[in-house]
């Protein structure tokens, strides 16, 4: 019998990369999607989509930035449609958490008629080693608005054995898997443990959303992305996601990882040091 082979979207992304290396480790059968592969994977280029998807029986979707930007809609739309003409028989997708916009993109994925995870998470711990926060970490000085805001940060390591058990296990079609960190920490909690983790003097210095769009701005984010963070910011960091899951534990049977063990993990790996 053929095995059966996975789609990886985003694959050079943090979930994606680690999927695609846990699949790959599991000896499955993965295609990397992404604008470096071949064939060329790029949501900006849905004639080349068809290209990616023959022979696809799973899809892991990721969409970049964020499925809350304006373009996501469409776009996850007419993507779920070729992959179900294609014979794809199981999407999973990584979405947000107190994201009215991402869960349209859900309800898409949810009514393809074919067999659908939703995964969806809150902030990344890795934002602070692999993404935007890392340079203000580095540099000593953290400057952000909503600073008192208690998010339950979540590990992507955890994220990608989710999706992994989700591609690979039974028990997960038309299921809703929401992801959460087993804390809640503020952006002080945040910096705190990651000085206690690196024995470096970290400073935060709350700002406000004008003034952080206008930092962006001055530091040249890319427009889309400032779009995103300024969303964020605004209308998902105002404590409505102010609460913990044990979606995590009831995935894989073990706790989720902590921020203070994430933080850690990090700072041997020199990341925040060098």
């Amino acid at each position: 019998m053929k095995q059966e082979q996975i789609l990886v979207l985003g694959a050079t992304g943090k979930t994606g990369r680690r999927v695609a290396d846990r699949l790959t480790s599991m000896g499955k059968n993965v295609r990397l999607g992404s604008r470096s592969a071949s064939p060329a994977f790029d949501w900006h280029d849905p004639q080349g989509w068809a290209d990616v998807l023959k022979g696809i029986s799973k899809v892991y979707i990721t969409f970049q930035p964020d499925l809350a930007v304006p373009a996501a809609l469409e776009a996850i739309t007419a993507f779920t449609k070729e992959a179900v003409a294609a014979g794809v028989q199981q999407l999973v997708i990584l979405s947000g958490r107190g994201e009215a916009e991402a869960q349209r993109c859900e309800e898409i994925v949810m009514s393809s008629g074919i067999d659908w995870t939703v995964v969806r998470c809150d902030w990344f711990s890795q934002n602070f080693s692999e993404s935007f926060f890392i340079e203000p970490i580095l540099s000593g000085h953290l400057a952000v608005p909503r600073t008192e805001t208690r998010v339950p940060y979540v590990d992507v390591d955890d994220i990608a054995d989710v999706v992994v058990a989700a591609l690979t296990e039974a028990g997960h079609t038309g299921k809703v898997h929401e992801l959460t960190g087993p804390d809640l920490l503020t952006f002080h909690d945040v910096v705190n443990e990651i000085s206690r983790a690196t024995g470096r003097e970290i400073q935060l210095h709350p700002i406000s959303l004008e003034e952080y769009a206008a930092m962006l701005e001055e530091h040249g984010v890319p427009e889309d992305y400032r779009w995103l963070i300024n969303y964020l910011f605004t209308y998902v960091l105002d404590g409505r996601n102010s609460g913990t899951t044990k979606g995590v534990e009831q995935v894989l049977g073990r706790k989720a990882k902590s921020f203070a063990q994430y933080a850690v993990e990090t700072a041997a790996t020199g990341v925040w040091t060098n």
